[in-house]
């Protein structure tokens, strides 16, 4: 199975943990989140992963060799340019679509800067038992930016701002809003459908493709542990919930 891992951003929100590094090279208990996100990766039987990198992408490369790539299959997707999550999808395409892959198997969309249990396998069987383009991990929590979606479970707008301005894309009469845990399950055929160029968040696309009937689906997470690592207390919180076993690594 193969995966992506998003870690080309600059790591703004995390200064000054990020002034020498990247933010995939960041340490929480003394493990970056890049290893952090490969081995639970692993641990759901991806061994080919590819990672974007922008903001001293030489040390990521450094790293992932001086690590053997921890025995997986890695390459790296430098961006001279930062393409955003969609651009940076839309440059990895042929990592997923070499010679001898199958457009049926799923592929994993993980943020470098996000740790749960969420359960991977499970979300892959949903996501196949579905039928759909792209599963989105999805709780029910307190965000200022919220997907929205219809009784089915499908993506049908989103909600954002302190005011909570809704965008529908497709009508649904009692949308329900939900934090998004930047992670997804996706289909290969997504790259066909595709029509961005350059620089574009993921989240348009998806809006642009549900709007045109595309399945892009729910998977409730409710019950599962969730922490954003994007700021530098963040970490901080994270690495006491591994100190206290109320997260663990594989």
């Amino acid at each position: 199975m193969k995966a992506m891992i998003l870690a080309a951003g600059l790591g703004t929100r995390l200064r000054p943990l990020t002034d020498d590094r990247p933010k995939a090279l960041v340490t929480v208990a003394g493990r970056t989140l890049l290893e952090l996100a490969l081995s639970r990766l692993r641990s759901f039987g991806v061994s080919e992963a590819i990672v974007n990198a922008h903001h001293y992408s030489e040390m990521i490369l450094e790293y992932l060799k001086a690590h053997d790539n921890f025995g997986m299959r890695i390459e790296v997707s430098r961006e001279e340019v930062l393409l955003d999550t969609g651009g940076g999808l839309k440059k990895a395409a042929p990592f997923f679509l070499e010679a001898g892959g199958s457009l049926q198997e799923p592929f994993i969309l993980h943020n470098v800067d996000v740790i749960s249990t969420i359960d991977l396998g499970r979300m892959i069987r949903f996501h196949t038992e579905h039928n759909a383009l792209a599963t989105l991990a999805v709780q029910d929590r307190a965000t200022s930016r919220h997907l929205l979606f219809d009784e089915h479970g499908q993506l049908c707008g989103r909600r954002t701002g302190l005011d909570g301005k809704e965008e529908l894309v497709r009508s649904a009469p009692e949308a329900q809003a939900l934090a998004f845990c930047g992670i997804h399950v996706l289909s290969p055929h997504i790259f066909a459908k595709m029509e961005e160029e350059g620089a574009f968040f993921i989240i348009a696309a998806y809006m642009r493709l549900a709007a045109q009937g595309e399945k892009i689906v729910a998977f409730r997470a409710d019950e599962c542990y969730w922490r954003d690592l994007g700021r530098p207390e963040n970490v901080m919180q994270a690495a006491q919930d591994l100190a206290s076993g109320a997260y663990s690594v594989a």
